[in-house]
């Protein structure tokens, strides 16, 4: 029997773009005796209960050899499972809070968020109440929204400081049918970040397996051999050079744990004031005083790391419908930009 977990929840850790799954697949032995499938995956999975593997068959996430089956499949011997999981959720008492949200789409099935920067996604150490499960109760509690518990099922998370387009389920169907989406990798983002230096080529693709870093639990990194973490695919393209940083447009192929961040850092362009990347010291440019003060001040006007989740698409989980939103650079971003095309237009010769 073979199990293969590719997400974990982390509590220490909120994710840039990480996904809310569970993927296993099994072999099943020779001398297995006929037996229903959900009473398979009940004996080998923890928390597989039976409204779990129902809403996993009904979303078509059950396959054998390759074929959607119904939770009342009878396993024979050498079949191979697979099934696709979202996460269940978390047992935390989640208290509406009137915490102000941009909502960009939102149906009887699922709601659409242009989070803003500072805001948590979900409890978690240090962070119990206003996060985005705390603002979605109290939205939903106040438009007359049905919901199954409430506050929404998660699909997928950004950071804490990032910003940009995200979804949220409102019953846990649409939730499974979604976390296949991103299972498969054909959910469309796109991000906008601020990195230093100017990335060679100016198109690429960065490729190394992301897992939790051996010195630092809180930071992730790559390892290129494959010795330690997951598969991660980062395409990126510089839209713009400002000479020491570059605005940089990546699309992500899987959805891996800071895998912008740590991918970018490996790459030698760690994110604008990302400080737990290196980013928030000079790494390109001069010595000269007033360079070094531009900077300090580029610091305070963006007093985070510089990272929109620009572009998102999906297949909608009940019509079938192909969804795209776009979201505008917030004004911090937005603003950090315009001071760096004045400060290409007006640097002294000596930086030239």
């Amino acid at each position: 029997m073979v199990q293969d977990e590719l997400n974990e929840r982390d509590d220490e850790l909120q994710d840039d773009s990480a996904e809310l799954y569970e993927h296993f697949r099994f072999v099943v032995d020779k001398g297995q005796s006929l037996i229903r499938i959900d009473k398979y995956l009940q004996n080998r999975i923890e928390n597989a209960s039976r409204n779990r593997i129902q809403q996993a068959a009904k979303a078509g996430n059950i396959l054998v050899n390759g074929k959607q089956e119904k939770q009342n499949y009878r396993v024979k011997p050498l079949d191979v499972i697979t099934v696709v999981f979202s996460f269940p959720p978390r047992e935390v008492e989640i208290i509406p809070q009137h915490i102000p949200l941009n909502i960009v789409y939102e149906d009887d099935w699922l709601i659409v968020v242009n989070k803003q920067a500072g805001l948590v996604v979900h409890p978690g150490h240090g962070n119990y109440s206003g996060t985005l499960l705390n603002a979605l109760a109290w939205h939903f509690g106040h438009n007359g929204s049905t919901v199954e518990n409430g506050f929404g099922y998660l699909v997928h998370r950004i950071d804490k400081d990032t910003t940009g387009l995200m979804i949220v389920a409102k019953d846990e169907l649409s939730q499974t049918v979604l976390a296949r989406q991103f299972f498969e990798h054909t959910i469309y983002r796109r991000y906008q970040a601020l990195v230093w230096g100017e990335p060679k080529p100016a198109e690429g693709t960065i490729t190394g397996h992301i897992g939790r870093s051996l010195r630092d639990r809180l930071r992730m990194d790559v390892f290129p051999d494959g010795s330690h973490g997951k598969e991660a695919v980062t395409h990126y393209k510089v839209l713009r050079s400002y000479s020491y940083v570059s605005l940089v447009e990546c699309r992500l192929e899987t959805g891996r744990t800071h895998q912008i961040r740590a991918h970018m850092r490996y790459l030698g362009h760690p994110l604008f004031n990302d400080a737990r990347y290196g980013g928030d010291v000079i790494l390109k440019g001069t010595t000269y005083s007033k360079y070094k003060q531009f900077i300090t001040n580029c610091f305070g006007l963006m007093p985070r790391h510089a990272l929109h989740a620009a572009s998102l698409g999906f297949v909608h989980p009940v019509s079938g419908k192909s969804l795209k939103f776009e979201s505008d650079l917030p004004d911090d971003f937005t603003n950090l930009l315009g001071r760096w095309e004045n400060y290409l237009g007006h640097r002294p010769e000596a930086e030239e």
